[in-house]
């Protein structure tokens, strides 16, 4: 892994400060049955990085006292964390929306057959990686056979009634590009997947978000190893739209990590760049029960120029479609 965090800073981004918040998204730790070349986590098999139950809980708590609605589970795959179906209930019994940002295959994997059940069970929203409708770009990024366990998963998914109309299961797509290059323009592009994967397969979803990849990790190790990291850098900046800086996901969304400690997008946690309060330079869960975090200064580096290019980027895909 070739370290870029140092090509990321100083920034020439511009200031912004944080508004509302509104999702709590929670990295569950960094294990994963996949080992994506796109993966801004360096997650996969080997890792053991997992949130505690004591961690767990925490969350809970912070749900209830800052009265949020919407939980964003990530990782890795974070249905690999034991705590993980705990985690989900409470969340359900509190009123919260559930966010599962999931690989797909691992629905397939020994030991989670029923999760796909428990998961339409709970009403749990899916946030499903697709990287591309065709199997050769798929297998390229996240290794050979995954596209056809994507299909049987997705499948799966819809004979519960996920992505079927009126039936309340939210099953979303996410794009990633192949390379080093900004997605296309996602309105398009899902009409695209909507076309292919239901001739194909018969296979129906409620959305497509685009999301741009970032020169971080094992995504800026790759452009590094290819000499292409720079001319990445720069596109993401000749590209940038002021108008973007309004909507990016670090204004209403807080990232956690599996110790609990705090940061202002889940790009940031990545680098180590953590949330910054009066109380603390590297707040936990714990220390902000009781904490107004709106108006606090957003940490930014050169990387934040992938959430304002073109059509701009979060978690909830392109952010002017």
């Amino acid at each position: 892994m070739l370290e870029t965090t140092h090509l990321l800073q100083p920034s020439t981004f511009p200031s912004i400060s944080r508004g509302k918040l509104e999702t709590l998204q929670v990295n569950l730790g960094f294990r994963c049955n996949l080992s994506c070349v796109h993966c801004h986590v360096n997650a996969g098999p080997k890792r053991k990085e997992e949130m505690d139950r004591r961690t767990v809980e925490d969350v809970l708590t912070f749900l209830q006292r800052k009265q949020l609605q919407r939980l964003d589970l990530t990782g890795g795959a974070p249905e690999l964390n034991e705590n993980f179906r705990y985690l989900v209930k409470q969340a359900r019994e509190l009123g919260v929306q559930v966010i599962d940002r999931c690989n797909l295959v691992i629905l397939l994997e020994k030991g989670q057959e029923d999760l796909a059940d428990f998961l339409a069970r709970h009403q749990v929203e899916i946030v499903a990686s697709l990287p591309c409708y065709l199997e050769e770009n798929v297998d390229q990024q996240r290794g050979k056979g995954s596209y056809a366990g994507s299909i049987d998963a997705l499948l799966k998914l819809n004979r519960l009634g996920y992505g079927m109309p009126e039936s309340g299961l939210q099953l979303n797509l996410v794009y990633n590009p192949l390379g080093p290059c900004l997605p296309p323009p996602q309105a398009p592009l899902e009409a695209e997947y909507r076309k292919q994967l239901l001739e194909r397969y018969g296979i129906h979803f409620n959305q497509l978000m685009t999301i741009t990849n970032m020169p971080i990790q094992r995504f800026g190790s790759y452009l590094k190893s290819k000499g292409e990291f720079n001319s990445y850098l720069q596109l993401l900046r000749d590209a940038y739209q002021p108008g973007n800086l309004e909507y990016v996901m670090c204004r209403s969304l807080l990232s956690v990590d599996w110790r609990g400690f705090l940061y202002d997008c889940d790009f940031n946690q990545m680098l180590k760049i953590h949330l910054k309060t009066d109380r603390s330079m590297r707040p936990r869960l714990r220390d902000l029960f009781d904490c107004e975090l709106e108006e606090l200064q957003i940490q930014v580096a050169e990387h934040c120029y992938g959430c304002t290019a073109g059509q701009g980027s979060s978690c909830g895909g392109a952010l002017n479609e």
